[in-house]
This record gives C-alpha cells, structure tokens and sequence, in this order.
C-alpha cells in the first residue's frame, strides 16, 4: 500500500535526511533535483544524530513542521519501532528510511526495495517469473524480497556464510511471500542457474574477496554499493555480463519517498 502525505500546506515544506554519518548523504541533492524537474518548492537538509540521540532529533524536526525525513545508518531500525502506521514492506523489512507526519501520528515507510527494483527495470532487466540469488543476509537483503517477489521474481536464493543467519531470514519471510519460493545456502555452496545475481553484502567495502565459482551461471549482476571497487563486479564483466553497481538503486529509493511526500514520481531514467 502506498500512503501519500500530501496535504501539507503550499509553502516551502521542509525535508532532511538523519544519520551518524550523514556526510556522505547524496539525499539532499537528489530531492532538489527532483524539485526542479517537477516544479515543486522545497528545502531538504542533511541531519547529524548523535548515536545515543535519534529520536530526540527526530521528534524535534517534526515538532518544528518538519514535512518528511529519510533515515539513513544506523538508525533505520529506531525509526521503525519509533512509527505509529507502518507500510507493509516497512513492517516486513523492520526497518524505515522515510517517516512523515499525519494526523497527529509518526508514518513509516521503506522504499529501499522498491528502489532496487525501480533500478533493475530502468536497465531493462527482466524481473518477471526470474530465478534470483542474494548473496547476503542482513538488513539489506531483508528489505528488497518482499518488493523483487511483488516485481514477478519466483525463485530467490539467500547465500550467507553463516548458514543458520540465511536460514532465519527465510523463515521470517517466508510466509510473507507465499507466491515465491525461498531458500538458503552457505556461502561456500554457490552453485547452479540463476537470471540475477545481486550482492548485498558489505564484501565490496570491506575488500574481502567474494569468489563465484565456475559452476555459479548467471546473465546479469547487480552491486548494492556503489563508488567502490567490487571484486563481484570484475568477475561478472569478465564473463562478459550485463553488470551494475548500486547507484540506480539509491536514486530509485529516493524518487519512491519523494513520490509518497509530494505525490509527484519522477522518472528515474533521467537521473542516471
């Protein structure tokens, strides 16, 4: 379901993003630029939280007229148990990176998984009736199977290197994604056919090499992060693969809480 929190009054509507750090944040630049091409008046601001001071600053913004806010590491799992209404691919992923206020009551939302899969159709990839890996299983993963498997995916598999961790999360979503079959596997099994291969692990930050053996098939991979040397990417061009690294994605989370903000959805073709 999608809430939208249009409404506010026509002023300028005040926005930020939250985070510790928040430096690195590209939020504020992508939610101007979205402004301009759609002709809307706003302000969007970066906001440090002390560790121990998320919901302080938050309540404080809000409490000033704040209209929206993203939430960003490492404080997405605080916003969601901070929420009053919760979407339903924020209560399945529990964890929120958009909150807004309405009637008096703290929304959440989490448009991460849309993101993905916003990115993955603006290169064209097909999504629908795919068979899918995730190498994987933490907070990432957890929040784009609810969204691939609402795209059409019917097949995912969770790689993890610690077994019992993919297994858990297989568990929990089970249920949550009847229409498609879920499994898990340990890092060291990586084998068989699969349409997409997607890296949600923290593997391209860290430099430790994650090796896809010969036996792994594949037609396309797809890198969560993006801006960084990814090991996962070499070896996918040097099969000679359709290949992309994450950007797409954290445009594609951004035009979805703007979307659900202003009531106006971008295309996100035209900020690649």
């Amino acid at each position: 379901m999608t809430i939208s929190a249009s409404g506010y009054s026509e002023m300028s509507k005040q926005f930020a993003v939250i985070g510790h750090p928040i430096e690195q944040s590209r939020s504020p630049e992508l939610h101007q630029a979205f402004a301009q091409k759609t002709g809307i008046e706003l302000s969007y601001t970066k906001r440090l939280a002390p560790l121990d001071g998320f919901e302080a600053s938050m309540k404080a913004f809000f409490a000033a007229g704040g209209a929206g806010m993203n939430v960003t590491i490492p404080f997405k799992e605080q916003a969601f148990a901070q929420c009053h209404v919760l979407t339903e691919r924020a209560q399945i992923a529990k964890a929120v990176n958009t909150l807004w206020m309405q009637d008096g009551q703290l929304y959440g939302d989490n448009t991460d998984g849309q993101g993905l899969v916003d990115a993955i159709q603006a290169l064209d990839w097909i999504l629908e009736n795919t068979s899918i890996l995730i190498i994987g299983a933490g907070g990432a993963t957890r929040g784009v199977i609810y969204p691939l498997v609402q795209a059409g995916v019917r097949n995912i598999v969770i790689a993890n290197r610690t077994l019992a961790r993919a297994e858990q999360l297989v568990a929990d979503l089970r249920e949550k994604v009847p229409e498609a079959s879920l499994a898990a596997i340990s890092l060291n099994d990586l084998k068989g056919n699969f349409d997409l291969v997607i890296n949600a692990t923290s593997a391209s930050l860290s430099g430790d090499a994650l090796i896809l053996p010969e036996n792994l098939h594949f037609k396309y991979a797809y890198e969560m992060a993006y801006g960084k040397p990814s090991s996962f990417l070499d070896q996918a061009k040097s099969r000679g693969l359709p290949t992309s690294e994450g950007y797409g994605m954290l445009v594609g989370q951004a035009i979805e809480a703007f979307y659900i903000w202003n009531g106006l959805k971008p295309s996100l073709k035209d900020f690649l």
